[in-house]
């Protein structure tokens, strides 16, 4: 297991400067094991930074598992009392916990955090200024359309007061998403934001053998013949879960297998064409998604849902909001991107069904997008392209449509 501040984890290190070994913090709200896909970036850029050679040290809240070496943990003492009943993750650290964090980022040569407007982010992105420690800042979404007219007035709010100001204070703005980054810069060519994709692990997520689909299905409980739709992800509103209730309802043909957990229950739906598989590990994810006939996935709010990328990478088509069927300019071709309303379940499952309906009249060249994802969709390159966003002058870096060249 990795080490924690409380068990000397950050003394193990010795310190390093920028131009050679980097001993890289990231702030993230959870670990990987909760389950959501900002986590899931940070753990393998974690990684990648220590195979890289780089010391790698991740601070979040300690509600869950912490990370394997190499990476060193540093868990937060926090209360986390709003995801339970809402779906909204908002953990609030204590005393202890900032000063566990003061004390990892003063040990650190460079900080990364992951969104804006998580507290653990607006404390790191303050502790990091006062000791002049640069700091990147990977800005995962933009504003969630929610169907509450309230939730959606906080949302806009909380983006002018806190997310604008955290891009500001920030060395160095990294956008997982097209669409992200125009609403939150607008046409400003900020120079110091780059368009960087995260990346795909290919070795888990690539095409599958078709002939093994009959036997992936059975072995979940699905039908082996019948159209199959894939969800993966929490099971909260922004995903688009009333989306997929009356999707199922007005499609009693078309099965809906769900990978995940979260508040709300579909069970309580009592429809026959909605299997419920619950939380699954990547490689057994990998294994649905080839022997899916697409990928459904009505998010809104949301850059690019790294579900999405893997889904590609194992030749499956996919249906999603049109924010993130707009990520990356590049992928437009391959994805089916609808207009959700979450206030209008009904309506936004009509719009999914036409989609799904031309995509399996139309079916789209998944070798193709296989590929391009595989050569597109990098950990490697993202992981040094923000390392070298550190140490180099930030006219040096060029991640244009994902890729990072060396200036």
């Amino acid at each position: 297991m990795s080490q924690s501040v409380a068990e000397g984890g950050l003394d193990a290190f010795p310190q390093t400067t920028l131009s050679h070994a980097v001993r890289i913090l990231t702030v993230s709200h959870f670990y990987e094991r909760h389950g959501g896909g900002i986590e899931r970036v940070a753990a393998q850029l974690c990684r990648q930074f220590a195979r890289d050679g780089h010391q790698a040290l991740w601070a979040a809240s300690d509600c869950d598992p912490l990370p394997d070496a190499p990476i060193a943990a540093v868990p937060l003492r926090c209360a986390n009392p709003t995801e339970g009943w809402t779906g909204l993750p908002m953990p609030i650290p204590g005393r202890r916990a900032m000063r566990d964090l003061a004390r990892a980022i003063r040990a650190s040569d460079a900080v990364i955090v992951h969104d804006s407007l998580y507290l653990t982010s607006i404390l790191a992105m303050l502790f990091a200024r006062m000791r002049g420690k640069p700091v990147v800042l990977i800005q995962h979404i933009g504003g969630i359309k929610f169907a509450n007219a309230l939730l959606r007035s906080l949302m806009r709010i909380a983006n002018y007061v806190v997310t604008r100001p955290m891009l500001n204070a920030a060395q160095q703005l990294v956008f997982i998403s097209d669409q992200v980054r125009h609403e939150l810069l607008g046409d400003t060519d900020s120079p110091h934001s780059v368009l960087l994709f995260n990346g795909v692990d290919t070795s888990i997520f690539c095409p599958h053998d078709p002939k093994n689909n009959s036997a992936v299905r059975l072995r979940h409980g699905l039908p082996a013949e019948a159209k199959l739709a894939l969800f993966v992800g929490r099971f909260v509103e922004k995903k688009g879960l009333g989306v997929i209730e009356a999707i199922a309802r007005d499609c009693p043909d078309l099965q809906i297998a769900m990978v995940g957990s979260g508040p709300i229950r579909p069970e309580s739906w009592n429809l026959p064409n909605v299997h419920l598989l619950g939380p699954q590990s990547q490689s057994t994810i990998a294994e649905l998604y080839g022997a899916a006939d697409l990928f459904l996935l009505p998010s809104v709010g949301e850059g690019y849902p790294l579900v999405i990328q893997e889904a590609m990478a194992c030749g499956l088509p996919v249906v999603c909001g049109d924010m993130s069927a707009r990520a990356d300019p590049g992928a437009e071709r391959w994805l089916r991107g609808v207009e959700i309303d979450l206030a209008d379940p009904a309506g936004s499952a009509g719009h999914c069904i036409s989609a799904i309906g031309r995509l399996l009249r139309e079916p789209i060249d998944r070798t193709a997008m296989a590929e391009y994802a595989a050569k597109t969709y990098s950990w490697p390159v993202m992981a040094r392209a923000v390392v070298q966003s550190l140490s180099r002058p930030v006219e040096a870096v060029d991640c244009a449509a994902g890729r990072f060249q060396p200036g």
